[in-house]
């Protein structure tokens, strides 16, 4: 491949940053075949398409999107280095850029993640939110620094990643008020026939549920299968069904969704990984986020 051309490299990046060459060519006050030209070349010079259509929109293929992280990077140091020499204060803040997988509770990735912005030195987290498999597969390209997962690393990550235990952790089920105070007699039988939200079967949550279920010869009634976990609690939050998640978060889902407690499942237990890249093992946001998930927010008391 030869050298990049870095005017090729600015008009792909605004075009995935628009996710259309008609904003882009906007955006830049240049003539649509202009950007549609330099994008050609440049996939040319590649060897790789960057785009692929969707619609309407622009997307990213995996080549795509592993140069778009390099050129988000490119451009964020060209800025600094513009407001340096008008004297300015650049400001630069260690970068971080966390994967979150859609099964991981977002009040449990909002606690994982949070201890890094309040280290002395300025941190930017940047971040993510797929398919478990596909943040695993962009970490063994180098587009992510950790990824937050309900599973561990796979073989097919490559040997460049570690996999990291943070904790593990007793699911409680909730439900509204008035749904609650009809199951939590008698509990854990009386959640046989009980109407249910559940995440989805490709989730570890679910296959663990499922588990107990058969143990404790339970047949819920399942109302539905939902595979973001906000929008579950939703679902719950308005008197659908029960629902189930993590002990350790239970405080703020009372709070947020008010809803109630009707009983902890001991025998299920949630496990959260941080699957790292090996060269950003020492880098300050990610050492708080490991220590303070190990020593602080998965402690016996609360899980």
């Amino acid at each position: 491949m030869q050298r990049i051309n870095y005017q090729h490299l600015f008009y792909f990046w605004n075009v995935a940053c628009e996710e259309s060459i008609t904003r882009a060519s906007e955006k830049l006050h240049l003539a649509q075949p202009t950007i549609s030209g330099q994008l050609a070349a440049f996939e040319s010079a590649i060897g790789e398409k960057l785009f692929h259509r969707e619609g309407r929109k622009l997307v990213l293929t995996e080549t795509g999107r592993l140069v778009f992280h390099y050129a988000d990077e490119i451009f964020s140091l060209g800025r600094e280095l513009t407001n340096t020499l008008k004297g300015r204060p650049s400001g630069r803040a260690m970068r971080l850029t966390v994967g979150v997988a859609d099964a991981l509770p977002k009040l449990i990735a909002y606690r994982l993640i949070e201890p890094a912005l309040r280290l002395p030195e300025p941190a930017q987290i940047l971040c993510f939110e797929d398919k478990a498999e596909r943040l695993l597969a962009e970490i063994s390209l180098q587009g992510i620094d950790l990824v937050l997962s309900d599973i561990p690393l796979t073989p097919v990550s490559g040997a460049k990643a570690l996999s990291h235990l943070l904790g593990e952790c007793a699911v409680t089920v909730f439900a509204a008020p008035a749904l609650a105070a009809v199951y939590r007699p008698d509990f854990p039988h009386s959640l046989c026939g009980a109407p249910f939200l559940l995440p989805t079967g490709n989730t570890a949550l679910r296959r663990s549920l499922d588990q107990w279920f058969d143990a404790e010869g339970i047949s819920p009634r399942v109302l539905a299968e939902i595979e973001d976990s906000a929008l579950l609690k939703t679902f719950g939050s308005g008197g659908v069904g029960l629902f189930v998640a993590s002990s350790v978060i239970k405080a703020e889902i009372v709070r947020q969704y008010d809803v109630e407690a009707v009983g902890r499942i001991d025998a299920v237990q949630e496990r959260f990984y941080a699957i790292t890249r090996r060269s950003k093992l020492k880098h300050p946001a990610m050492t708080a986020i490991l220590e303070n998930a190990r020593e602080n927010l998965f402690s016996p008391g609360d899980c």
